[in-house]
């Protein structure tokens, strides 16, 4: 067998775990697999211990399903796999009407760069249970990690204000697949340029980037390489300052400067990847506008985040352009999103949907049923509460939400305030009915969506809890599932 070249990898059916096809298989066997089915994919905690999360991956789901099929080469490799008893895992015939299945899935989901919560569905999959079963892993793989990605920005770019926020994270992000969804993601949530160059080429993302510390080690002296470097590229100097002393690299980008404003050019500034960022920067600022530069920018780079970002500001660092790398592109402090994909209704052709419940010894692990939508209601310009209600059930106009975890927690939601619901149509039968907005509108929609929400909501230590219920209606049919299920009722 030739070595894998990832180039050639064009359809992407097997991005899956085998229990998905085991149970499709199952269902198929059982006589079932045409079952109607709703499943759910949402997250239970807020990722980095904050208070929201950024919907994100939206576009990338929809270019992997719009012509989802099980090619000869998908289905030849299939019928290779083999049970603990050496014979084949699925039968012929099975294999057969996998190389002939077509999507025929009704799929809602949420807009990407929508500021969401835990509990609520980022996506809901409503058709034949079988197909159901086969894209949830690579729905969860999709979600998951861009969401993580654009909630990371998307604290970043409130930690940084106005100031701009450079993506640096290649290097450092996990594979060529990683670091693309990564790039991509950073920009939903509010970055605004990348270093990555194929990221920029495949999703319009804004590139930037100037030189490392090896240019400066190439050199008899820095500043011979500061000259070089601007003989090569007068309009992209942004000066490293940091590979021997800082202050004194800060006074010879100065002197080039000078040199390049002679020439009819302009200095952009220079970047600190090291030391005391703050000292270093406030100095840097007095240095550059004493020199006649005060509009010369000063980038900061290793290993910030959002923390990093907030004390740095509050020590009244002077810096003006923010590069985050490693701790953006992997979401160093927490590298994977719980996100989950849970059955909540099933019906048989002709017949009535059925609730599904799953149980747990956690609260937080019992599932809600129905086929879910999320309403988001505002008043005075601001969001004030999300209900989770059942579209099977309706929801009242005068609507009280109950907490999933703690049913003493309510709020009434009175008639007539101004809602929206997030969920939109995707896929209808199997076909896409939903036309993808520029990632640059993805961007504005993050930055507007977390804007309307409250302040404390936004924190990053201690943030406040937003209110997102179950509408009383799904809360009552959940209980009396769960009693059902355990005995009780």
């Amino acid at each position: 067998m030739s070595a894998f070249n990832a180039s050639q990898l064009t359809n992407l059916a097997l991005l899956t775990d085998l229990y998905q096809l085991t149970m499709a298989y199952g269902y198929w066997k059982a006589g079932v697999s045409d079952r109607e089915a709703v499943f759910h994919l949402y997250f239970r905690e807020n990722p980095f211990d904050g208070g929201f999360a950024v919907a994100c991956g939206l576009e990338p789901i929809i270019n992997l399903l719009i012509d989802f099929h099980f090619d000869d080469s998908d289905v030849e490799y299939l019928r290779t796999l083999t049970g603990n008893d050496g014979k084949p895992l699925f039968d012929r015939a099975f294999l057969g009407e996998l190389r002939q299945l077509r999507l025929s899935c009704d799929i809602d989901a949420t807009p990407e760069g929508t500021t969401v919560f835990p509990h609520e569905p980022l996506i809901r999959v409503r058709g034949p249970i079988a197909q159901c079963q086969i894209l949830e892993t690579p729905l969860l793989n999709t979600i998951n990690f861009q969401t993580l990605i654009a909630t990371k920005a998307a604290r970043l770019r409130i930690a940084a204000g106005a100031e701009p926020i450079l993506e640096f994270g290649l290097r450092r992000a996990q594979g060529i697949d990683g670091a693309l969804a990564a790039s991509r993601a950073a920009y939903v949530g509010g970055c605004n340029a990348t270093s990555n160059i194929l990221a920029g080429k495949l999703y319009g993302i804004p590139v930037r980037g100037t030189h490392a510390h090896s240019w400066v080690m190439c050199f008899e002296s820095e500043l011979e390489a500061f000259q070089a470097y601007a003989d090569a590229m007068p309009n992209n100097c942004i000066f490293l300052v940091d590979t021997y002393d800082t202050l004194a690299g800060v006074g010879n980008a100065i002197e080039i400067g000078r040199r390049l404003k002679e020439g009819g050019h302009r200095m952009v500034g220079i970047r600190l990847d090291s030391g005391d960022l703050a000292y270093l920067s406030i100095e840097a600022r007095r240095m550059l506008d004493e020199a006649g530069f005060p509009d010369a920018v000063i980038v900061a780079s290793n290993d910030l985040d959002e923390n990093i970002v907030q004390s740095l500001k509050e020590q009244g660092a002077k810096i003006t352009v923010w590069g985050v790398g490693t701790k953006l592109a992997t979401a160093y402090d927490q590298p994977a999103m719980g996100g989950v994909y849970k059955l909540s209704a099933v019906r048989p052709p002709g017949g009535a949907w059925e609730h599904k419940v799953k149980l747990s010894e956690q609260a937080i692990k019992v599932s809600n049923p129905g086929v879910q939508q999320v309403r988001r209601f505002r008043r005075d310009g601001e969001y004030i509460a999300d209900a989770i209600y059942d579209e099977l059930t309706g929801i009242d106009d005068d609507c009280t939400i109950v907490d999933p975890l703690d049913m003493m927690r309510r709020k009434r939601i009175p008639a007539g305030t101004r809602f929206e619901d997030l969920l939109v149509p995707v896929f209808r039968g199997g076909r896409c009915v939903y036309e993808s907005p520029s990632i640059g509108h993805m961007r504005a929609c993050a930055a507007a969506s977390l804007a309307g929400f409250h302040s404390g909501v936004k924190r990053f230590i201690h943030p406040h809890q937003y209110p997102v219920g179950l509408d009383t209606r799904l809360h009552e049919l959940k209980t009396r599932l769960v009693l059902q299920a355990r005995g009780m009722a």
